[in-house]
């Protein structure tokens, strides 16, 4: 089930592409943190998504806020893809598919030639104390996330 905004973020612990593992509560009492799920690396919306929010990442850290990109994805590809995007913020590898799950954001329905167990793209913003106050998902994975919305959740944490 898609967690909402008023749900505690999920203590799941994944490794990132710099080889450390990193937990969506990490950041409790110190920072909101937007979490932004993409089905996969190098496809043309995921890599599209990924470089936007690179580009702009000054904005979000203006505001305080800790960005972390997940996929499926395992981390060496992950780090790869990151470096290409030239982001400044950790992607997670969720190989495991255990933050998908506790999400709510598996998506079971083929992507592109037949793939299944993917996310859906979404976003979450986690304040400060690490409760959900914003959630978006599209089961289109060709549809951004609203970016200014994220920003604009952010900037009521």
């Amino acid at each position: 089930m898609l967690l909402q905004p008023g749900d505690p973020a999920p203590e799941v612990r994944l490794p990132s592409d710099g080889k450390e593992n990193i937990s969506f509560t990490d950041f409790r009492g110190k920072k909101p943190v937007v979490v932004l799920f993409f089905p996969l690396a190098f496809t043309s919306t995921c890599t599209e998504e990924m470089c936007t929010v690179g580009s702009d990442f000054s904005s979000y850290d203006e505001l305080g806020a800790q960005v972390l990109a997940v996929s499926v994805d395992s981390p060496a590809v992950l780090e790869r893809f990151r470096r290409e995007c030239g982001a400044g913020f950790p992607f997670l590898s969720d190989f495991n598919r255990e933050a998908v799950e506790a999400f709510g954001v598996l998506r079971t329905e083929p992507l592109g030639a037949g793939l299944r167990n993917t996310a859906d793209r979404s976003a979450f913003v986690i304040d400060r104390d690490g409760t959900i106050v914003y959630t978006w998902l599209s089961k289109n994975p060709g549809v951004l996330p609203p970016f200014e919305e994220i920003k604009e959740a952010v900037r009521k944490c």
